[in-house]
């Protein structure tokens, strides 16, 4: 970003501020803050409007959505692996067929150590959205790896 676009985020940064001071209810606002914060690097300041969004009402879908996997990822980037888990889940609950969500779950789940989960979600992700040929003639094998990392031989073998 150029010296600029610093500047134009800094100063909605400001608005948003006293916007969401003026009416802490409104989630969209609130969301809008952390979204302006995360994009500053302001990852820590970003958490509690993440969570005052979430908690209110009125957000669409896709904001939701966004707020979900904005706040998973702020709590991952800030160590919080446990917390990136359990708000990374919630999402993939809300939107199963979210494949971003799932990404992130994924990498918090490697944070925290389970790595065999994580692959499973990245392999059925890549199973079920790769238009790759040589992944889509080997899709029912990764699919079901996916389930059973460690299964060998018989009809998972190609």
């Amino acid at each position: 970003m150029s010296a600029t676009d610093d500047e134009k985020l800094e100063e909605t940064r400001r608005e948003l501020l006293d916007l969401a001071a003026r009416d802490p209810d409104d989630a969209r606002v609130q969301y809008r803050a952390a979204c302006v914060h995360d994009r500053l690097g302001l990852e820590a300041e970003a958490v509690p409007f993440y969570e005052r969004c979430l908690a209110g009402t009125g957000l669409s879908d896709e904001d939701r959505r966004g707020a979900l996997l904005g706040l998973g990822s702020t709590y991952r980037v800030l160590g919080r692996h446990a917390r990136a888990v359990e708000t990374l889940r919630r999402g993939v609950a809300e939107y199963p067929d979210d494949g971003g969500l799932r990404t992130f779950l994924a990498m918090a789940l490697h944070n925290t150590g389970d790595h065999r989960e994580a692959m499973g979600i990245l392999l059925d992700l890549l199973a079920t959205t790769s238009q790759d040929p040589s992944v889509q003639q080997y899709r029912r094998a990764i699919a079901l790896y996916a389930e059973d990392l460690d299964a060998t031989g018989g009809p998972l073998a190609g």
